[in-house]
């Protein structure tokens, strides 16, 4: 095959087809030769060369560069470029290859062929590699200083690449300039915060080696321009004045630093730096004090090197070197300042804080004169309007500091001035003058106390409310005399110090004001009472009760009503009594309690039981639903010291069928009712109370163990059996009652009265004898005052038959009030069993119950 192949080549030797099918089949060794015989008869195809020069590559990859077959390769790369020159692939490869063996002049030139041979817009293909080649080891940092100068040339938006390349070498001069060129070109959209920081900390840690640049003013076009960083450029400057040794300079820019920031972060970056650089200017002259001057004799005292002695003398004395004394006191000065720094850092931050003046002063303690030019510097600064914090405190701090020292002439100019401040508000005003007064009373200037208090509480003349209504901006001193502190420490003030007329020509101004406040109309009324002006402080506690609402009327009413009460008593009476009822249509429910058991309190110690009584029952349906109790507890109590026991029975009925009580309360007054008929003796009547109240138990545990007791002690078989049957009814009425609500389509409370109808059926006529009545008849039970005890009295009669007919007595209704609703007549006679035993209707009780 191979014969026929290159029988063929010679046949076409110019057939680029014909020499690849006969390479194809040759061995490396044998093609090169084939190569070169079809590169002579086709020069110009891309392909034999790229093929050619990719197994010449493959073949010396494992070499070292000095291997003889390295120039081979690049004598093919030659011979191949002068057919192949507008190729970049070919050049690619020879500058790849070139760059791997070292060869730097050669790469370098053939870089610059390659440059020359293509168009400017494949540049950038030839341009990757020729970096690459530029920042290899071992080639001159000249030489590739200038292939960057070349490239950005080409493209210059690769400068940061350049200097990058500048600080790696070193060359600190021309890395600024760069730098500088950057950030004063505008067009230059690269992050200039970061070249910024690069060029402050360049010029600072190389300041002996880069020369031509205004440093101080590079770093202050920083600081202005990065808030951020303030801080570290700040450290920065005063790095480079330490480097070049200026350190009196570099101490001024610390100074300055810590003098204009206005971050605590930034605070502490260049305090942290001042305090280090402070430490170890310290440290450097004690070590050269220990090497160069200073001996320890035997007696452990210092001496100090004859030399170094006499040029001691004969120099300045300024010029002494000798000052570790000096630095250290520097030192210790500067940690000793730190809170006043941090404290001044806050209030540039906000000069309206008054909090932090106060800190700034009682930093100052132990000195005066700074405490006095603080506070002059705090009231002078501070907006009142901007403040944060109440900055009548800086001046009533600055009155007291000049009052500690017993120089009341100046505390009274500094009130006198806090006085004029246009405050925020109108009462950090009036807490002012109260203050200016509390200092005159301290040192027993009563007259000049009363004379301020009256000052302020003047009102404006017309002719400032009109100059000020001119300007448009009202100050708080126009609103002055309307401050209720102002006005109530003035009353005091004259209470304590002046006359009855001057105290209440105060409180009437009050009240014409209309800032008074039911404390201050109480303390009006008690004071005319105090000097036997009665009818007057009655007039007092009139306006106030026209002038409030409730609930802040409460405890005027309640005052004024004790009070009258106690003045008049019973010779007033019928006016006391409009007083309550005036005093009762005013108040809401919640409140109207105390007045009802008051009004109460009057008509029985001064009018007539009866009203008395009637009050209180007003009370019961006036009152919440949870105080109801309560009142019917007063009620009950009160009925049984006045009336006697049995006239709480009415009371107990009333209570019961309450519709506002709740049933647990109800619970509660049917307990006592029964309690009650038992200590009368009534065990019947008892019985049926707690038969009929026991469809309001439910699961409640107390009212079972009383009705227990009951039966234990007064009881018998048959009526324990019948508590415990109806315990089991009213257990299962709940579930069931629930259930029953929760269904639909017939009558609810019907339906659970089919069910409870025989759980329910109970027989009335239970006594303590243990004797069981039947029921004659059904109705309406007949109201009487004590039930009549079947059994061997003179009022039973026999009939015809010599039988005893036993008469038969129903409970009354009065006893159970709205608990007992029967039906009529004709419904019971329905309802009646084949015994003619009526069942009581239990289920119309839980309806009445559920209903309210």
């Amino acid at each position: 095959m191979s014969s026929l192949n290159l029988l063929q080549v010679l046949r076409n030797p110019f057939n680029l087809r014909v020499w690849w099918r006969y390479l194809t089949e040759l061995p490396f060794k044998e093609r090169s030769v084939i190569y070169e015989r079809a590169l002579r008869a086709l020069p110009g195809s891309y392909k034999l060369w790229h093929a050619y020069i990719r197994e010449r590559v493959e073949l010396v990859r494992n070499l070292p560069v000095s291997d003889s077959r390295y120039q081979a390769l690049n004598n093919t790369f030659e011979r191949a470029l002068v057919t192949m020159h507008k190729k970049p692939r070919i050049w690619i490869m020879y500058l790849a290859s070139l760059t791997e063996q070292k060869l730097v002049t050669r790469t370098r030139r053939a870089f610059d062929r390659a440059l020359r041979a293509f168009p400017v817009t494949q540049h950038d293909r030839i341009w990757d590699k020729y970096l690459v080649f530029a920042k290899q080891r071992g080639v001159p940092i000249d030489m590739s200083l200038r292939v960057y100068r070349r490239f950005l040339k080409y493209d210059p938006g690769h400068i940061e690449d350049l200097i990058e390349f500048l600080l790696n070498s070193k060359l600190w001069q021309e890395a600024a300039e760069r730098l500088a060129g950057v950030l004063n070109d505008d067009s230059f959209y690269s992050t200039k915060h970061r070249l910024w920081l690069e060029l402050c900390d360049l010029l600072t840690q190389h300041a002996s080696d880069i020369s031509g640049f205004n440093v101080d003013a590079v770093i202050r076009g920083g600081i202005r321009r990065f808030s951020d960083e303030v801080g570290r450029l700040w450290t920065s400057l005063a790095d480079y004045y330490i480097r070049r040794k200026l350190l009196e300079k570099a101490r001024d820019v610390f100074e300055e630093g810590m003098t204009t920031i206005v971050t605590v972060r930034d605070f502490s970056v260049i305090f942290d730096a001042y305090s280090q650089f402070e430490e170890s200017v310290l440290a450097l002259k004690m070590d050269e004090d220990e090497e160069n001057g200073v001996e320890a004799d035997d007696d452990g005292e210092d001496r100090l090197n004859v030399e170094k002695l006499e040029e001691k003398i004969n120099r300045f004395w300024l010029s002494d070197k000798n000052d570790v004394d000096l630095r250290m006191a520097r030192l210790e000065h500067l940690m000793d300042r730190r809170p006043e720094l941090a404290n001044s850092v806050l209030l540039r931050q906000n000069p309206h804080n008054v909090q932090q003046w106060h800190r700034r002063v009682k930093i100052f303690t132990g000195d005066p004169t700074k405490q006095i030019l603080t506070y002059t510097e705090a009231v002078r600064t501070i907006d009142p309007i901007k403040a944060v914090g109440n900055p009548l405190s800086l001046w009533v701090a600055f009155a007291k500091l000049y009052e500690t020292h017993e120089d009341l002439a100046n505390a009274r100019v500094i009130f006198h001035k806090a006085v004029q401040v246009n405050y925020k508000v109108v009462d950090d005003l009036a807490r002012v003058w109260c203050e200016w007064a509390e200092m005159e009373l301290r040192h027993k200037n009563f007259k000049g106390a009363r004379e301020l208090m009256r000052g302020a509480t003047a009102e404006p003349s017309a002719e400032v409310k009109r100059r000020v209504a001119a300007d448009g901006n009202e100050p708080v001193q126009m609103k002055l005399h309307k401050s209720l502190r102002l006005w109530t420490f003035y009353v005091d003030l004259e209470e304590s110090l002046g006359t009855l007329e001057s105290t209440r020509t105060a409180y009437e101004r009050i009240l014409d004001l209309h800032i008074a406040t039911p404390q201050i109309i109480i303390n009006y009324a008690m004071l005319l009472e105090d000097n036997k002006y009665f009818e007057d402080a009655f007039k007092v506690y009139e306006r106030g009760v026209n002038i409030f609402k409730y609930p802040h009327v409460k405890d005027i009413w309640v005052t004024y009503l004790s009070k009258f009460v106690k003045r008049y008593g019973k010779s007033k009476l019928e006016r006391s009594r409009e007083l309550f009822e005036h005093a009762i249509g005013m108040a809401p429910s919640q409140v109207v309690k105390a007045l009802y058991l008051q009004y109460a309190k009057l008509e029985e110690d001064y009018g007539l039981a009866k009203r008395a009584m009637r009050v209180y029952d007003q009370a019961t349906k006036a009152v919440p639903a949870n105080e109801k109790l309560s009142v019917y507890e007063i009620y009950i109590a009160r009925a049984a010291e006045i009336f006697g026991v049995p006239k709480t029975r009415e009371i107990y009925e009333q209570a019961i069928v309450s519709d506002g009580l709740p049933d647990k309360d109800a619970m509660k007054m049917c307990i006592k009712y029964a309690e009650l008929e038992k200590s009368l003796g009534e065990i019947y009547r008892a019985r049926e109370i707690y038969v009929q109240s026991s469809c309001l138990a439910h699961s409640d545990g107390i009212f079972w163990k009383k009705w227990h007791d009951f039966e234990v002690q007064h009881g018998n078989e048959d009526t324990y059996r019948d508590m415990l049957r109806i315990k089991r009814s009213v257990y299962d009425i709940m579930p069931q009652h629930t259930l029953v609500q929760k269904s639909t389509g017939e009558d609810q409370m019907a339906a659970l009265e089919r069910q409870l109808a025989p759980a329910a059926a109970r027989k009335l006529g239970y006594v303590s004898g243990g004797v069981q009545e039947s029921q004659k008849e059904s109705g309406i039970l007949q109201n009487q005052e004590e039930i009549d005890l079947p059994g061997g009295s003179d009022s039973d009669e026999e009939d015809g038959d010599g039988n005893v007919e036993i008469a038969q007595k129903d409970v009354p209704d009065a006893i159970f009030g709205g608990l007992i609703r029967k039906r009529k007549r004709d419904e019971e006679a329905e309802n009646q069993n084949a015994d003619g035993e009526a069942r009581l209707d239990a289920l119309e009780r839980i309806k009445r119950i559920a209903s309210r």
